[in-house]
């Protein structure tokens, strides 16, 4: 019998709706262990690089883009390991120096579905490893007969309808800074910024430095060419320093501009990722900003004043606005006796299966 053939035979893939974002979900096994066959291929099944992804299942927006691949983890105390790759849509790109906490939010139930991990009664847990940037997560969800119960009341900015909640928590090692350069503050290109990293390297910006007020639609921001180069030299620059090296070709850190808050929440934020803006903003992402605010010196602490880090109904949750609504990120910042800060993100995503079968990529590039 001859080897499959994935153009022939097509490869098994589950398509999740995680969070605001919707992405391909792969076992490791079903993909080529070179990464660089791997790449190729997603590319191919994604329809990249084209503008509208046509002859792939790719969404034609960075936030449809996305591929997760999982396996039984290899580490003791985790069940999966969760690899992120953030394909390009009008680029034939494939990152993978970031993770993504919205396709995390379906990777419990996606371990589930293929038998990776048993349901456990009424609710699930699992210990997620993730690979791209060594932190650890715990995913929390409802389970009936045997399998993810996706249907629920728990409803999500950015996501029509309600679903069932899944609970994730995601912490860093002791080896991982939270604030990468050591400093509350630092200067790039002129401007004030904080460099942090609770899950996601961000560098958070002052929106009146660039004449936002942080009302302004996603589109408005893409189409403002200058801004657009502005807050890409600064991207440029503080790789770097905060660890990633030349990020020319990388998807990280996210920029995110900050402003007052308009709806009660603690800020308001519009996130670069890093060309296009985010419409909602990732999970991680909100979890770096509510660590900053939490944070006397940061900017975003200054923008939100001391009462921000409590803005919203629930005690302990740092309510992010956004372009679509607002996020609620429960966070837990600490400081070593050193002076060394530490955060825990706490937050609640939905997830759904839409779609299980095989996918047939187009024969070349």
């Amino acid at each position: 019998m001859s080897a499959p053939d994935p153009v022939r035979d097509g490869i098994p893939c589950l398509l999740m709706r995680g969070g605001t974002s919707k992405g391909a979900y792969f076992l490791a096994d079903d993909l080529p262990a070179d990464p660089a066959e791997r790449d190729e291929l997603l590319l191919r099944v994604m329809g990249s690089p084209d503008p509208r992804q046509i002859d792939g299942i790719g969404g034609a927006h960075p936030l449809t883009s996305k591929v997760a691949v999982v396996a039984p983890s290899t580490a003791p105390g985790f069940d999966i390991d969760y690899l992120f790759l953030q394909v390009g849509v009008d680029t034939a790109t494939v990152g993978d120096a970031q993770t993504c906490g919205n396709l995390l939010a379906g990777i419990g139930p996606f371990a589930v579905e293929r038998g990776l991990v048993a349901a456990a009664g009424a609710l699930t847990s699992v210990r997620i490893r993730l690979l791209n940037t060594g932190d650890a997560a715990t995913a929390v969800f409802a389970t009936a007969d045997g399998l993810p119960d996706y249907a629920g009341d728990a409803a999500i900015d950015g996501v029509p309808g309600t679903a069932s909640a899944i609970s994730l928590e995601v912490g860093g090692g002791d080896d991982k800074p939270l604030l990468p350069t050591g400093n509350l503050i630092d200067e790039i290109d002129g401007h004030t910024v904080t460099l942090i990293d609770n899950g996601m390297p961000v560098v958070l910006l002052r929106g009146d430095e660039f004449g936002i007020d942080g009302g302004e639609e996603p589109a408005q921001l893409e189409a403002d060419a200058e801004l657009v180069a502005r807050v890409e030299r600064i991207r440029l620059a503080a790789g770097p320093l905060l660890g990633l090296g030349d990020v020319t070709h990388q998807t990280v850190p996210k920029m995110i501009l900050l402003s007052p808050p308009r709806t009660g929440g603690a800020v308001s934020t519009r996130a670069f990722i890093p060309a296009r803006v985010h419409t909602a903003i990732g999970v991680l992402m909100a979890a770096s900003v509510a660590a900053a605010v939490r944070i006397p010196g940061t900017v975003a602490h200054e923008i939100a004043g001391p009462s921000g880090a409590d803005a919203g109904a629930d005690a302990g949750d740092t309510v992010i606005e956004h372009p679509s609504g607002s996020f609620p990120s429960r966070v837990r910042v600490t400081r070593d006796a050193d002076g060394t800060w530490r955060a825990t993100s706490f937050s609640l995503r939905t997830a759904r299966k839409l779609f299980d079968g095989r996918v047939f990529p187009r024969p070349r590039l």
